[in-house]
Parts: C-alpha cells; structure tokens; sequence
C-alpha cells in the first residue's frame, strides 16, 4: 500500500500505482534472458543488396516522399560527461593517461580549439605544457567551456572552412539530403529539459541559416524523456526506497522510455539515428544512399502488406496462387512459415495477425568488435522463431551456449533504422502495444552511498519493438561513425578532407 503522499506524488508524475506494483514484482521474479536460436547473417536474416537493388529502393523512396510526411527522429538526450571520462580521470588523480595525452597532443585538431583558445586567453592563459592541467580543466568545467555538462548535440565536432558544426547542424543538413517533403524537412530531437534553452538557441539559429537556401521550411521540433516513464527505484531487499520526506524515489527508464516519445509522432516514415553518429560533408553522400534505400525497402514491404491485408478483406475465397504468393512473401521477409489446411477464416486472421503491425527496416554493419547489440535469431515466449535487435545485457552470461551464439555474431547494430508506425489502412498504432514489456533490465546504482537497485524499461530498438515486423539489411561499416570518447573525434572520418 503506497501513503497518501506517494499516491499523490504518482498522480502528479502520470505514474499509474498498478504499473509500479508490477516494476516492484519485476525486481522480486527478475526478467527472462533472451533465448537465442542463432545470430542472423547473410541470407539468413539479413539482406545483402546489390548496387541494383540499392537504387531501385533509393527509386522508390523518392517517388514516396513526393506525398509523404517524413520525420527524422534524433534520441539526444542527456550530457556527454561519459565522453570525457579519461579527462575527468587525469584532473581528479593528477596522473597522465593515454586518452588525455592523446587528446592534448592533438589540441589544434579539434573543431572546439579555438573556442578553447580564446576562452583561456580571457582567463589570461594559453595553451602550453605547463599549463596542460588548466588546459584540460578548461574544456570540461563550468567556468571553461562546460563541455562535461553539455550534450553532445550541443558540442563542436567537425571543422570546415566556412566554419563549425555540432552533431545537431550535421542531422539538419543530412535530415535535408533525404528527409525532404512536401517542401518540408522535420526533425524531432530529444533532449533534458536543463538543455532546453541552449537547444532553442540552436535550433533557431539553424532555422534561419538553412531554411533561406531551402526556400521552404526547415521544422524541428523536441520533447523530453517523460516522467512518467520513470521506474521505481528499490533496496536490495527489493523494498521501495523512500526519500525524506516520504516519497518514492524514481529513476529515468533508460532510452526505452523514448518509445513514447516516438508514439506521438504522426508520419508516414520516420527514420531513427543516434545524436552522434555523424560524418563531415564529403562522406554523407553514403549515409544518404542507404538511408533511402533502406527508406524505399520498407516502402516496397508496405505496400505488399497492404495489399495482401486488401486482398483478404475484399475477397470471401483465395486463390492458391495469392496464398502461394503470401506464403513466400512472409518465409522470405519476416521468417514465418503459413500452416497449411487452414480454412479461409482462420487463414485471414492468421495472416493479418502476423503483417498488420509496425514496419523496421534496420541497417546492419559488420561486426567490428563494438560494443552493443546486434541482429539474431530468437524464440520469443509463445516459442516462435523472430528477428531481434539483442543487447549484450539479454543474454544469460552463464549460459555457455547463448554467450557462444552471442559471440558469433557477424553483425552489429548502429542504430540506423527506419519504421513505418500506421496500420494497412493509414491509422496510427500505438506502439505501447508492440512492445515485450519483459525483456527489461535490472541494474545496481547507489543513493547517497546506500546500494539500490533501478530498473530499465525494454530499450528502444530492443524490447520496444519486439513485436514489430523486422528486415535486416547489411549496410556499409561507412554508414557508423559514432563519437563515444573524445578521442574519436580525431579518427580521420571526423577530420576535415
């Protein structure tokens, strides 16, 4: 039973007490580790696409985006202090590591180096070895550039002549190469609400530099992580950890709390990319190739579904070679084999149960020893064989049989998706619903020095969209380049040409 106080602190935060109850019994049973059948791979899972396919779908978006609503979905929540970690290391211990040496030794590399530059002047400094401490300080602290409380959407990554960008300006001018139409570009970013007002700043200031040279209108839009989708936060005896004043402590969900807001996006295709996986100008143009192809795949998979969903709806009988036609369609794009002998009734219902349901088609790289899920095979609970996205996280590490699947797999997840979220007949789902809401996590945090434990929800292209209709496509290693230490920022596909 919750106190009056906590129950009032739910209604205030949207939290629903039944949803709480069942975070609290996730916590006693735990959730279930993913059951691995096999990692996908070439041919069996995942497409490799030819240079005729690639064009023929890249075709195919753009005769779509011609009558389509496009949106570009940009989870960029949160600072980037993980970024700086080997920098806050060399401050708080005083004792050189190789990441701050490097960082140091590469100074004038950097797209931030003359902010930095002129910010240590106003503070009567330069940039030698003897002041290499104040130098790194300087970059991270509140009274220097702040770049450890910062986002990273917010942060100088790449150097050009006419001058710099963040990640966010790269999104923009990528978002324009392929998610222009109806004379429109929108992008929808999410931030924290500490950063609100230095987003806007930027998000104006990108409207009115590029929306001139589009003559048309550039929209960005932003939401915040909701608090509602925060969960209860719980001691090692699995009991509610209460605060002073008596109410419940919560933790934010993890990124699988962006799932909703992903759900109040109204559009016919929307595409989903990471805040820093971004490259300078003159390597967008593969980024740009694949995202329409992948784009124009899932145009192709659509309108089959729809038609076929048609079909069954307008006809009372089914002709051996739509069924044929039907069946070959869901063994070769979704791995579903149809039972034969059904009768016409059952037939219909099963198949739209399976096609009529949200659409992602995921870029898949080789696997280069990132960390981070990747494409495999799964039974999921009613024992039928999917493709999943699959993190790390999910899989029994005891279980010597799923960690040696896990190890084998040939491809890694960049987070390069686009999804179609409306039913056969243009109706919005709602993606709450297509979610596995036990396929979440369990992870041990401290409060004040006392252990507890936080739950995360189902992550955003995990467990969120289990139940969606999924392709794997294989795309170029080019197409990743994300920016996870600062250090990353000197590989040459960060680095002017």
């Amino acid at each position: 039973m919750f106190t009056k106080v906590q129950q009032n602190q739910l209604v205030e935060l949207g939290i629903d007490e039944l949803d709480v109850l069942d975070q609290i019994k996730n916590f006693q049973h735990g959730f279930a580790y993913a059951n691995l059948s096999k990692p996908a791979t070439i041919g069996d899972g995942i497409f490799h696409a030819s240079d005729d396919d690639i064009d023929a779908w890249a075709k195919q978006y753009d005769e779509f985006v011609k009558k389509a609503k496009i949106v570009k979905f940009v989870p960029a929540s949160g600072a980037a202090t993980r970024m700086f970690k080997s920098l806050y290391e060399f401050i708080e211990n005083s004792i050189k590591n190789n990441e701050a040496d490097i960082y140091y030794n590469n100074l004038a590399k950097f797209a931030f180096y003359d902010e930095l530059k002129g910010k240590l002047a106003a503070l009567g400094m330069e940039i030698n070895n003897a002041q290499q401490l104040d130098t790194i300080k300087n970059l991270i602290s509140e009274e220097g550039l702040n770049y450890g409380k910062l986002p990273k959407g917010l942060l100088l990554f790449h150097n050009y002549n006419e001058g710099v960008r963040t990640p966010t300006e790269e999104h923009v001018v990528e978002g324009i190469k392929y998610a222009f139409a109806n004379n429109k570009v929108s992008l929808h970013f999410t931030i924290s609400p500490e950063h609100e007002k230095l987003f806007i700043v930027e998000f104006d200031k990108l409207k009115k530099k590029y929306e001139r040279h589009l003559s048309s209108k550039l929209d960005i839009t932003y939401s915040f992580q909701k608090k509602s989708t925060d969960t209860i936060a719980v001691d090692l005896s699995n009991e509610p950890v209460i605060d002073q004043n008596g109410n419940l402590i919560f933790r934010p969900g993890g990124h699988g709390a962006l799932l909703e807001n992903l759900n109040d996006i109204d559009a016919d295709l929307i595409f989903i990319k990471n805040i820093d996986n971004v490259v300078p100008d003159y390597l967008k143009h593969v980024t740009i190739r694949y995202k329409k192809a992948i784009a124009g795949l899932l145009v192709q998979v659509k309108n089959q579904i729809s038609g076929f969903i048609s079909y069954l709806e307008t006809n009372d009988s089914y002709s051996e070679n739509k069924k044929l036609e039907i069946a070959v369609f869901m063994k070769n794009y979704i791995g579903i084999n149809v039972p034969e002998g059904l009768d016409n009734a059952v037939y219909a219902e099963f198949i739209k149960s399976k096609l009529d349901k949200p659409i992602r088609v995921c870029g898949m790289v080789k696997n280069a020893g990132e960390p981070g899920g990747g494409p495999f095979w799964v039974y999921n609970r009613k024992g039928e064989l999917r493709l999943q996205i699959i993190e790390s996280s999910q899989v029994d590490p005891i279980n010597k049989q799923q960690q040696d699947i896990l190890k084998n797999a040939t491809h890694f997840n960049p987070v390069d998706l686009v999804c179609y979220t409306k039913d056969y007949a243009g109706y919005k789902f709602n993606l709450l619903k297509y979610r596995d809401p036990q396929s979440g996590f369990i992870t041990e945090k401290s409060i004040n020095g006392k252990k507890i434990k936080a739950q995360e929800l189902p992550g955003l292209w995990n467990g969120s969209m289990a139940h969606w209709i999924t392709l794997f496509v294989e795309v170029p290693i080019e197409t990743f380049n994300p920016v996870k230490t600062i250090t990353d920022l000197l590989r040459k596909e960060h680095q002017p040409q």
